[in-house]
């Protein structure tokens, strides 16, 4: 019989391409949306015609409770969050309720449908629903050492860091009191095609598109200097799903262990076009973070060790790659004469 999956964060980037990981798994697979209209779960439904949909929202308990209840999965993958750092400063306490207590009440959902009682010393996940808590490199911050590994403490410099490090924790309490096989997943910064139009990465790779094609002339940019640990989405997916097939639950880094700069991310998005990058990129102080983290990279040992994991799609490759694709959504929408800039899936 095949194993049943629930994703929420479904119409997001790695919502989608872990979807299609999991159907070609062989898995049934479930993705929580909110109920009112969503053009984004339109698009992921054209794009992933085996997936099916569940209502559910991460600020609402029992809709969750409804939902892991209906569905009765194997695997929770919780990918659902206010994803764009910058918005956590302008709405903090969305992204709280969203990033940090929304993960308490998944777990919570989890523990009332499997009828987890207190216990101690975990659980060897049998015959349990497993959980996958989507955490994040920013939780790291103002780093004390790099590259940055499991046992490297937390100081967040964003309140999107710090949602992110109570949902960490609160996924870790479950584990140690309630036995809930839950693992988290330490994400350094994944792109692709499919990334919203808002992230620094696909405003390039979009701008270039519109330059390229004439309908634009400027790209505005906010600090060239800071540096990321930028992979692959399609390839971060894998990890998620390889942790919850583990023996024992436990937490995992996973990144490229290699970092660039926005500064390189321009010019290779823009070479990919024959342009040159200096012509068109303006610095915008406004565009500047209030408090920036300069230095996030991977130290993946453990995943490369434990999980078999390894990156297999190179960051040139990764910034050709959306390029590419926003080229082709570009050209598309010039002939069509329609204007669906970051709408590109």
């Amino acid at each position: 019989m095949s194993k049943r999956a629930l994703i929420t964060g479904i119409t997001g980037q790695d919502g989608s391409y872990l979807a299609e990981h999991l159907l070609a798994e062989g898995y049934q697979v479930w993705g929580l949306t909110r109920g009112q209209a969503n053009p984004r779960k339109d698009r992921v439904a054209k794009l992933i015609p085996d997936l099916a949909f569940v209502d559910g929202d991460l600020m609402d308990q029992g809709s969750l409770v409804s939902a892991v209840d209906l569905v009765q999965p194997d695997e929770v993958y919780n990918l659902g969050a206010v994803s764009f750092v910058p918005m956590s400063w302008q709405q903090p306490e969305l992204v709280t309720e969203v990033n940090g207590t929304g993960v308490l009440r998944m777990l919570e959902a989890i523990r009332m449908v499997s009828g987890l009682g207190k216990s101690t010393g975990g659980s060897d996940g049998h015959g349990q629903i497993r959980f996958y808590q989507a955490s994040s490199s920013e939780m790291f911050g103002k780093v004390v050492e790099s590259p940055q590994s499991e046992q490297t403490p937390f100081h967040p410099r964003s309140p999107y860091g710090v949602a992110k490090a109570y949902g960490h924790y609160i996924t870790q309490n479950y584990r140690e009191s309630y036995g809930v096989f839950g693992v988290s997943g330490i994400l350094f910064n994944h792109e692709s095609p499919r990334r919203g139009a808002e992230f620094v990465t696909r405003k390039i790779s979009l701008a270039v598109a519109q330059i390229k094609l004439g309908l634009q002339d400027k790209l505005l940019l906010g600090n060239l200097d800071a540096v990321r640990d930028w992979g692959f989405a399609g390839d971060y997916v894998r990890a998620m799903h390889l942790m919850l097939q583990q023996d024992e639950a436990r937490d995992y880094v996973v990144g490229t262990g290699r970092m660039h700069s926005v500064r390189d991310a321009a010019r290779i998005a823009f070479e990919a076009a024959d342009l040159d990058w200096e012509e068109h990129v303006v610095v915008d102080p406004a565009l500047v973070r209030p408090a920036e983290v300069e230095t996030l990279c991977a130290d993946y040992g453990d995943a490369r060790r434990e999980l078999g994991w390894e990156p297999e799609t190179g960051f040139v490759e990764l910034m050709r790659m959306m390029v590419e694709s926003d080229l082709r959504q570009a050209g598309l929408e010039r002939d069509h004469g329609e204007l669906l800039a970051g709408a590109s899936w």
